[in-house]
């Protein structure tokens, strides 16, 4: 496929249709578009005041970027004519292709474009504020900029309305994939990124088409000081369906496409409103934003309240240290208490110099902070009084080198305008106090790893449920201990071996997915004499009961369709489901990062000793993990490995259950 950067940035466009060409032809001329723009009409003689040509081949060259608002049947020859003649590439806008269950055409879409971008089918278009350039059939809410955010969306709709956003977000792009049957999520971002002038990336995904592309994209982002942040929807089953039926695009589960993208440094947030200031610190500041947070105002229920509503996001605020305590009780007194949040009171309120030392005081201290204000609204009140505290947060910034955030509680307490003009003087202004948090907690993701891309996804393929006797002498073949044991196809069979196995011994019957279910497990016997059949058991597996637990631990790998091979970790046993504590990551994984990633179990303190308790091997279960991930990425016929439990002991772990699928 050749370069996007005629498309994206063009000389000149080439419009067809009627309706939506007007529609185009406007949208340019209000934004100041320097290149000519050329209406194409087999009969009309003008649209919009532009002289109308009758065909693509009267054009007077071939058009860089041409906006396609003609039928799906016609589209594939106004395409094919396109790239013929050298165009540099097209937005298709209608729909009725795969996403509405006609493949065959949008293949034939896709060989008339040849190594000619095209952005669609079913696809909006794409706005260059940068340099007037809209290929976009309708209203927009931006204004030309000299740099800001690009906006990717796989879903119009849903750019459309951020577009419209009030936040004063400066926006240079907003661009519509629909179906990405040519330019795929990572190859549109990536040339959007590669613009100077773009200072972050803000996507809103439904599915991620080529998993290793997207990584490498996330680390170019972050090596050119870009943060990239995203909305992944299709995290529920009803989500899905609809993305599928929407825009055709493949959906990732959500546990595998969050842990996909903290993995490569892209910050996930759940809500419009959140990519948005998410975006604005991204602009500002760059990626990568400091975990000391301070929070200053002047009420005790703000401070109070930002420090209820940040605990869910994993913001903490450190004490304040002793020299900064002394600073400002210098300035304060002894009324307010010092502390982080800070409520500094009333007493400095409208006095410059003091309230920018209370600010420049706090703020050296941390490498943000967090500054309540919201303004009385202009139409009914005088909001001159709250003007040397906003000074104050900028000077506070200038003198500390440190990042200063004023936020607003509530979003339509600080107005675009006077957020505009903070932003002008490098100060980063928040909307809303519990976005704002969610912003901050997701600017503050950490880089990826630098080369780390996940294993190739492969399709699906028919499998085969190992039984757990097999599914134990592969576990033990690759170094996982697992009970003693004795099989057999018969009961009469494990009974006649079962002497050499100490008691306790557990009972299984095989050939059941699960087996507590269908009643094919009994525990803690003396010796197999009595034990009657289990109906539907293909077999039997005889075990010694593992003594010395300290926990039980859930073990998954599996294959993903998008991200390749994803390992989830959990509290295990029968009340996993009901516990539903695990993480995920995406492989390759260490070690170090398995167990890392066990950390944010909600009941990890359990595991790590809580109130005195012993402590399980946790670092022997991260071993075991890393081993089983070597060897599903090295061995293709792996479908999936199931381990529930692992037994941990305070030494070593015991794999005392496999539920493993093989091709």
């Amino acid at each position: 496929m050749k370069s996007l950067d005629r498309l994206l940035r063009p000389r000149h466009i080439a419009v067809l249709g009627a309706g939506w060409a007007l529609n185009v032809i406007e949208q340019c001329a209000k934004m100041g578009f320097a290149g000519p723009v050329w209406s194409v009409h087999p009969t009309k003689a003008e649209i919009g005041g532009l002289r109308a040509y009758a065909s693509l081949a009267d054009l007077p060259e071939p058009p860089d970027a041409t906006f396609i608002g003609v039928n799906r049947h016609a589209t594939v020859d106004v395409v094919a004519e396109l790239a013929a003649m050298g165009a540099g590439g097209a937005i298709c806008f209608a729909s009725g292709w795969t996403e509405a269950g006609e493949p065959e055409l949008q293949d034939r879409l896709v060989a008339a474009a040849g190594d000619m971008p095209i952005l669609g089918p079913n696809c909006y278009g794409v706005i260059n504020y940068l340099d007037g350039a809209l290929l976009w059939p309708d209203q927009h809410g931006g204004v030309r900029v000299d740099k800001g955010v690009a906006l990717v969306s796989q879903s119009s709709n849903i750019v459309i309305n951020m577009g419209m956003q009030q936040r004063a977000l400066p926006v240079a792009y907003v661009a519509c994939l629909g179906n990405a049957a040519v330019v795929g999520l990572a190859d549109l971002a990536g040339a959007l990124l590669d613009d100077p002038r773009v200072t972050a990336l803000g996507l809103y995904i439904e599915g991620i088409d080529d998993a290793p592309a997207f990584a490498a994209l996330a680390e170019r982002a972050r090596a050119a000081g870009k943060g990239v942040v995203a909305i992944k929807s299709g995290k529920t089953e009803l989500s899905r369906t609809a993305a599928a039926s929407h825009t055709a695009s493949l959906a990732g589960g959500g546990a595998a496409s969050s842990a996909f993208l903290r993995q490569i440094g892209v910050a996930e947030v759940n809500t419009p409103a959140e990519l948005i200031e998410t975006l604005k610190l991204f602009h500002v500041h760059g990626p990568g934003l400091g975990r000391r947070i301070c929070s200053l105002s002047c009420s005790g229920g703000e401070a109070g309240l930002v420090a209820d509503l940040a605990a869910p996001y994993g913001i903490d605020f450190p004490p304040v240290p002793e020299a900064t305590h002394k600073r400002l009780f210098e300035v304060l007194g002894p009324i307010p208490t010092i502390s982080n949040p800070l409520d500094y009171h009333t007493f400095i309120w409208g006095d410059g110099p003091k309230t920018t030392e209370v600010f420049s005081a706090m703020l050296e201290a941390y490498d943000a902070g967090l500054y309540i204000i919201d303004p009385p609204r202009a139409d009914r009140c005088d909001p001159s009084g709250y003007q040397p505290a906003l000074d104050a947060i900028v000077a506070a910034q200038e003198a500390t080198g440190k990042i200063a955030l004023p936020v607003a509680s509530l979003p339509e307490n600080f107005g675009e305008a006077r957020a505009a003009e903070l932003m002008a003087r490098g100060v980063c202004t928040l909307m809303g106090l519990e976005t704002a948090l969610a912003a901050i907690a997701a600017a503050q993701t950490p880089a990826g790893a630098p080369g780390w891309r996940p294993a190739a996804a492969l399709p699906p393929r028919e499998n085969r449920l190992l039984s757990e006797a097999e599914g134990k002498a592969l576990l033990a073949g690759i170094g996982v201990a697992v009970p003693r044991s004795v099989s057999g196809a018969t009961l009469a069979e494990v009974q006649a071996q079962a002497g050499s196995l100490m008691a306790p011994l557990a009972l299984k019957g095989l050939g059941f997915a699960h087996k507590t279910e269908a009643g094919a497990v009994r525990l803690g016997l003396a010796s197999l004499d009595g034990q009657a059949d289990m109906p539907g058991a293909t077999g039997y597996l005889a075990e010694e009961m593992v003594t010395g637990a300290l926990a039980e631990i859930l073990l998954g790998l599996r294959r993903d369709p998008v991200y390749g091979v994803t390992l989830t970790l959990g509290m295990g046993g029968v009340t996993a489901e009901v516990l539903a504590d695990t993480v995920t990551l995406v492989l390759p994984a260490t070690e170090a990062e398995i167990l890392a990633a066990m950390h944010r179990l909600r009941l990890w303190p359990l595991l790590d000793g809580y109130r005195g308790r012993p402590k399980p091997d946790m670092a022997a279960v991260a071993a075991i993990a890393a081993a089983l991930g070597h060897r599903m990425l090295a061995d293709q016929s792996l479908e999936e490995i199931e381990i529930n439990p692992i037994l941990v002991r305070a030494q070593g772990a015991v794999a005392v259950d496999a539920l493993i699928r093989k091709t």
